[in-house]
């Protein structure tokens, strides 16, 4: 069975070789990696203010990672629409559609922080429920102060995709590292200097995210670049323009948000359990997290390379680079798996883990290096590629299905009617990347994801 025609690939005009692939990767992997590293930090430092501010960082993140979700799709929809009309060679179409994502992001993101301000303490009890004094307290500092970061979050990660959509990875890193910087610095100085406490955790993400902002675009109106954004007060809205940013970012969205309630529902499930399953499965969550950070960047760069394809009508091209970077992100999975389960034990240790809750994530992490290898490429992987070719709908549906109904309700299901414990969850995830691969797998090889065109 072909996967893709290699007698209608022009091999000496390729959009992307091998060098080029390399230092698209490479940034956005590294740019992972850290953010990542930083967050681990960020909150390590924070837990040394006292238990409950660590709680109300931990209800309010949960919120925080919703709209992060949220932004990642718009983003997403900012990329994807930006490549295909440079792959098509029309340069000034994609500099006004970026233009079009500022102003949209900037809306919603406004929109998002004066709901969740004028919520407040309200809507933290509506979510939570009820919690000791202090938590509720710290927990409507650092919500408050977050909140008007959403706005900066939202323009940085919109700005960051312009730059990837033409090639260029590297500079949206330079920025991140030094943003996580300034935030670690603000850490040291807000917590350990001042004592400002969950505050000045809150204060400085939102001075890193307000540099990576403003850096970024004013960077972005260099005219020598593909994508130019200036003139930011001319900007009108062009709702022809718009609508096919939210083509792609509204079902972004919904499968983002879905995923994110689905996470949370099983947490619900999880903390049922006791204290050594929701300690075992919190480091499982986190090295899970680890292992798929250079599989998910190889991901991202996918949307910029089939983007690119589809906009120049390279159609066995763009199914030609899936493969490619898919066998890539596989090597990354199967590397990545293995260094986790390495660590493991180490890290266990280190988090001063009791025994049996240790026991229980190895054994967890184990099966996932057996069984993550085998499914992330199709669950996964390919989606990535099927959203650049403007097929969101499909992977939308499917994934909102898939994950409530295998991950989620099969789970429960286990959990209450048979009482699996922890490994009813774990049983949930994998049936639920099986129904992911088999179809998503099936999808590609019958091309009709490759039907859509965003741009003409």
């Amino acid at each position: 069975m072909k996967l893709y025609d290699k007698k209608q690939i022009d091999w000496k005009n390729v959009l992307f070789d091998n060098k080029t692939l390399f230092w698209l990767l490479l940034p956005i992997i590294v740019e992972q990696f850290l953010n990542s590293l930083m967050g681990m930090v960020d909150t390590m430092m924070v837990s040394t203010v006292g238990s409950y501010a660590i709680s109300a960082v931990s209800l309010v993140d949960s919120i925080n990672n919703l709209v992060i979700q949220i932004f990642a799709a718009m983003a997403a929809g900012a990329v994807i629409i930006c490549s295909q009309y440079i792959g098509s060679g029309n340069r000034e179409e994609s500099s006004k559609t970026a233009g079009q994502v500022v102003l949209t992001v900037l809306g919603i993101s406004l929109l998002i922080t004066m709901f969740c301000i004028l919520g407040g303490e309200r809507l933290l009890r509506l979510i939570f429920g009820t919690v000791e004094d202090s938590v509720m307290k710290s927990a409507f500092i650092y919500f408050m102060i977050t909140a008007v970061s959403y706005p900066f979050l939202a323009l940085f990660s919109a700005g960051a995709s312009f730059y990837r959509a033409f090639g260029n990875s590297k500079f949206p890193m330079k920025i991140s590292i030094i943003s996580n910087v300034i935030n670690v610095t603000g850490n040291v100085l807000f917590l350990y200097g001042f004592g400002w406490g969950v505050a000045g955790a809150a204060l400085a993400t939102l001075l890193s995210r307000i540099f990576g902002t403003v850096v970024i675009y004013y960077c972005l109106r260099n005219p020598k670049q593909m994508i130019v954004v200036r003139d930011y007060l001319k900007i009108r809205p062009d709702m022809k323009l718009i609508l096919k940013i939210m083509a792609i970012g509204i079902p972004a969205g919904i499968e983002n948000g879905m995923f994110q309630f689905g996470k949370i529902a099983i947490s619900s499930t999880v903390s049922t359990m006791g204290t050594i399953a929701i300690s075992a499965q919190a480091m499982t969550d986190i090295l899970e997290n680890v292992n798929g950070i250079f599989s998910n960047g190889v991901g991202i760069g996918l949307m910029t390379v089939v983007g690119q394809c589809i906009g120049a009508h390279r159609k066995e091209e763009a199914k030609y680079y899936i493969v490619k970077l898919m066998r890539i992100a596989w090597i990354g999975v199967i590397v990545s798996c293995l260094l986790v389960l390495a660590i493991t034990k180490p890290v266990t240790w280190l988090g001063r883990m009791e025994p049996e809750a240790a026991r229980m994530c190895f054994w967890l992490v184990t099966a996932m290096t057996i069984v993550k290898p085998l499914l992330w490429v199709g669950a996964f992987g390919l989606p990535y590629g099927f959203r650049a070719a403007g097929d969101v709908k499909f992977s939308m549906i499917v994934s909102v299905i898939s994950m409530w109904c295998c991950r989620v309700a099969l789970s429960v299901f286990l959990v209450n009617t048979f009482h699996f414990g922890l490994g009813a969850v774990w049983i949930g995830i994998f049936t639920d990347w099986i129904v992911r691969a088999c179809i998503f797998s099936v999808r590609f090889i019958s091309g009709k994801w490759l039907h859509e065109d965003m741009v003409t």
